[in-house]
């Protein structure tokens, strides 16, 4: 069984308090919920002319438009988003706690049963705002959306979209994941690429998924199925925010809720912990049984 247990992480309202865009917003001095307020009209009035709009992608086109000359973002552009990146704040915890996960590599019985463990960062936010905040250096691979800068009437600034994820196509990503596409160096592999379940570089029981709600669902649903590990979490004291993820537990939709604390010893940092040991584990009694197998072969006897 292949040896990498990878956490995979929602960003916005997961790992931080809001969204990744308000750094922008300071920057510009605009009124971050005016923003998606305008952007929200848009779309339902879209929706009302009988247009099928993609609701979690379609904020980037806000984004082309007032980054252009004379807009409420003039000139913004990718380097921006990396320095904006560095800006965000995330709940107490967090990067100590993708530290501790890398920090898992250290371990010398993991090393010697080639277990190795990953972060992965699957979000409908700006990839390169992730590239730029604290917890970049502890993340394998971060799938998100990325603009292409173009040069319009003398200003660079964000001008097309190049790639970009909503919530039912981050079921996409965790495939990719499990079979190592964009991750393996120099493989030509794909998401429709045919591998053997137990060649794939991470099994999905070797998952784990940590998103904030019911917009997850459909990422939540390919993990439970196929024998992963889930985990909702929640603003502290935020009843809507708990009611909403109690809700996918009581459906079974998640295997645990919990606050977005993510200090040491917080029910969070613990219940996470003990599924990245649990699989561990796991690996390691396949590994060991196999070997027992090996060398109880029996052998062909002479005479």
């Amino acid at each position: 069984m292949a040896g990498v247990i990878a956490t995979i992480w929602d960003f916005d309202k997961t790992l931080i308090p809001g969204y990744m865009q308000d750094p922008i917003f300071d920057k510009f001095k605009q009124d971050g919920k005016a923003f998606w307020d305008e952007t929200n009209a848009e779309i339902a009035e879209l929706q009302k002319e009988g247009i099928e709009v993609n609701v979690d992608s379609y904020y980037l086109n806000k984004f082309i438009e007032y980054s252009r000359k004379g807009g409420k973002f003039e000139g913004l552009k990718n380097s921006d988003l990396i320095e904006l990146g560095k800006e965000i704040e995330f709940y107490e915890g967090v990067v100590d706690l993708f530290i501790a996960i890398s920090s898992l590599n250290e371990n010398k019985e993991y090393r010697e049963f080639g277990i190795t463990f990953e972060n992965y960062i699957v979000s409908t936010g700006f990839k390169r705002m992730i590239m730029g905040a604290a917890i970049y250096p502890h993340v394998k691979h971060i799938w998100g959306a990325e603009l292409v800068d173009v040069e319009e009437s003398g200003v660079t600034h964000l001008g097309k979209i190049a790639y970009s994820l909503d919530n039912t196509t981050k079921t996409r990503a965790i495939f990719e994941i499990n079979k190592g596409v964009g991750i393996v160096e120099g493989a030509s592999i794909d998401v429709n690429s045919k591998i053997p379940m137990g060649e794939r570089r991470v099994q999905f029981c070797n998952m784990v998924y940590v998103a904030d709600g019911p917009s997850d669902v459909p990422a939540f649903s390919v993990i439970n199925q196929k024998g992963g590990a889930t985990l909702a979490v929640y603003p502290k004291g935020n009843m809507d925010a708990f009611k909403q993820v109690d809700k996918l537990r009581k459906e079974d939709r998640v295997q645990m809720i919990a606050e977005a604390d993510y200090r040491k010893d917080s029910t969070a940092e613990m219940w996470l912990m003990r599924q990245l040991e649990d699989q561990a584990r796991a690996i390691i009694e396949d590994k060991k049984k196999v070997y027992r197998q090996a060398a109880g072969t029996p052998r062909h006897l002479s005479g």
